[in-house]
């Protein structure tokens, strides 16, 4: 029996994290599925739903690639000049799906929203209770 974490990534999965955060829509462009904020892309499943593209600093993108390359490819040659990286899901676990969408979401949305986000994650401790 397989845990949620150890079954590969669908696009179902990253399309639950996506639209669970703020401003988000899916559309779907070209056969590939996109979430974005406003017109601008932040994650992107390929028609094969084998890849996923998603927002990443530029100037980290070889780093991340050259330390993880059976999980992380650069970005097609059409595709270099965004910031942008792609993840086998295969590879990937659900935490690192999450993590890698909702940073991605953080690039393009207004820091008031990145707060909220931030806010509404954070648990009270109730040994803090008045």
């Amino acid at each position: 029996m397989t845990t949620e974490d150890e079954r590969a990534i669908t696009v179902d999965d990253v399309r639950r994290v996506a639209m669970s955060l703020a401003r988000t829509e899916e559309a779907l462009v070209r056969d590939h599925v996109k979430f974005r904020v406003r017109g601008i892309v932040y994650a992107s499943i390929s028609p094969d739903e084998t890849l996923m593209g998603f927002g990443f600093p530029k100037e980290e993108r070889a780093a991340l690639v050259a330390a993880e390359p059976q999980k992380f490819l650069m970005p097609l040659p059409s595709d270099e000049r965004y910031q942008w990286v792609r993840a086998r899901l295969a590879a990937l676990s659900q935490d690192e799906m999450r993590e890698l969408v909702t940073d991605a979401w953080r690039m393009v949305v207004p820091k008031f929203l990145v707060r909220a986000h931030d806010e509404s994650l954070v648990t009270p401790d109730p040994s803090k209770r008045a």
